[in-house]
């Protein structure tokens, strides 16, 4: 039994570093550094979650291949538990190869495989419904359980007790950005977008517009993440913007996963939404500290020490 469920996407992610031009057909470029890494938003989120100290089980969908046996070995080494894990004997695992600038700035090349054939009856409900918190980690990139069946499913949640969360992942290829996700609005608790994205979504441009708009629609409460603007939190009674802290930036992959990580970390213990949203912030700084999504980030103990350190700041 978890107390946190991240249900979404898996990506096995090949980073490499640095690479600043992409070569011409038929050329040859060279870099100096080439890693393997646990990806996508519930691998991610799961991973950081358990490391911040939360019993946390993932829900998804891998191949029957090498990258799927990586992907399982790494979570359960990290103490996430993989019962929820379905494998595709067809599909292979879904693959990223992540080009890191010499300023930690990514492109990305996808693939999205597994993910694309997860479905509703992929979904063990009753891991779910043991849970205290349902995390829904990369809609857009589950083309066959994005829309209808996500929001049954957390119809299904919100009805059996569980606090809901929702995060987003950037789709080039979609067209109806509203109208995939607006079925799940009235079962979400916690939306956690990125700018970019709730942008495309909502149609406004400011985080107060853009958390109204949400709220509007059904969405409780709205977290979203600025990027190097630090995050907006929007709930019925409190508004904060919260700065990052300033840390070099070695691999900004994750950063976003690593924040929901820290955020649904106070949210499980209770905080109120302000430190909720600052620990997400020390959380994502330890992650851009490291190459790979997760590597940086450190134990509750270990962020909480940090933030004592470099006491962030709040400003609205």
């Amino acid at each position: 039994m978890s107390d946190v469920v991240c249900l979404g996407i898996f990506v096995a992610d090949a980073l490499g570093r640095p690479i600043d031009t992409i070569p011409e057909k038929a050329r040859l470029q060279l870099f100096d550094r080439m890693e393997l890494h646990t990806g996508g938003c519930a691998v991610n989120t799961g991973i950081a979650m358990a490391k911040l100290g939360t019993d946390v089980g993932v829900i998804g969908k891998v191949g029957d291949d090498g990258f799927g046996d990586f992907l399982i070995k790494e979570l359960q080494s990290a103490g996430v538990d993989t019962r929820g894990v379905v494998r595709d004997k067809e599909a292979s695992t879904s693959f990223t190869f992540i080009m890191i600038a010499s300023d930690g700035e990514r492109r990305f090349l996808h693939t999205m495989g597994a993910n694309a054939t997860f479905c509703i009856d992929d979904v063990n409900m009753d891991i779910v419904k043991e849970a205290k918190l349902l995390h829904v980690a990369g809609s857009y990139l589950m083309s066959t359980f994005d829309g209808a069946q996500t929001a049954e499913v957390l119809r299904q949640a919100k009805e059996a007790g569980v606090t809901t969360s929702l995060d987003t992942a950037y789709n080039d290829r979609l067209d109806d950005w509203l109208g995939v996700i607006k079925p799940s609005f009235p079962y979400i608790d916690y939306f956690v977008p990125s700018i970019e994205e709730a942008e495309r979504i909502s149609g406004k441009k400011t985080p107060k517009d853009i958390a109204e708009f949400f709220r509007d629609n059904g969405c409780r409460n709205v977290g979203l993440k600025l990027g190097r603007e630090g995050c907006y939190v929007r709930t019925g009674d409190v508004e904060v913007k919260v700065p990052i802290y300033k840390v070099e930036t070695i691999d900004s992959s994750g950063a976003g996963d690593c924040w929901i990580a820290g955020f649904l970390t106070g949210v499980i213990n209770g905080w109120d939404v302000e430190k909720a949203a600052k620990f997400g912030n020390a959380a994502a700084a330890h992650c851009v500290q490291a190459i790979g999504c997760t590597a940086g980030v450190k134990t509750l103990e270990e962020v909480l020490e940090f933030q004592k350190k470099n006491n962030g700041s709040v400003s609205f």
